[in-house]
């Protein structure tokens, strides 16, 4: 038998703009979602002795939540952005040859390909393992996967297995 816990409470969201990049050079216009995020983990046990902390999955997915949330997210491994110029200040960078200058502070640069629900999936879920710490969740679980929604029923998951 498997047993999973879910974690999805109206909390565990971010609102962030950004523009995905297709392969042939075009993008979407500069927009924005109110995410979703949903945390599935597949137990070892069920027992009294290794019940599972929920407040420390919680904890984790508001931090990563909360850094993303009122920002422009930005896909610095993109073949189409191109970083102008950044200081303390503001960004200056480039996206499919359109420019664009914003507030440092209000941008989350990304060591990803694209802003897309399943490229932000598989990096929060890398993300949300770095924070947690691997070697803990092999505690308890055997299986995880987090799900971003961009809308409601639609999104991404990203799964990890130990």
């Amino acid at each position: 038998m498997k047993t999973q816990i879910h974690i999805r409470k109206e909390s565990l969201k971010f609102s962030s703009a950004h523009m995905t990049v297709f392969p042939d050079g075009t993008k979407e216009a500069l927009h924005g979602h109110n995410y979703q995020v949903a945390l599935s983990v597949e137990l070892k046990a069920t027992s009294f002795e290794k019940m599972i902390p929920f407040a420390d999955f919680k904890k984790v997915l508001k931090a990563l939540c909360e850094a993303w949330d009122e920002k422009v997210l930005l896909a610095t491994g993109n073949p189409f952005y191109e970083e102008v110029k950044k200081d303390k200040k503001e960004i200056e960078f480039t996206v499919c040859k359109k420019r664009y200058v914003l507030p440092i502070n209000e941008v989350v640069l990304l060591a990803i390909d694209n802003i897309s629900s399943e490229a932000l999936a598989e990096h929060f879920l890398v993300l949300f393992l770095k924070a947690f710490g691997e070697k803990s969740l092999k505690k308890w679980a055997t299986a995880l996967s987090i799900r971003i929604e961009e809308s409601p029923g639609q999104g991404a998951s990203a799964a990890w297995s130990a």
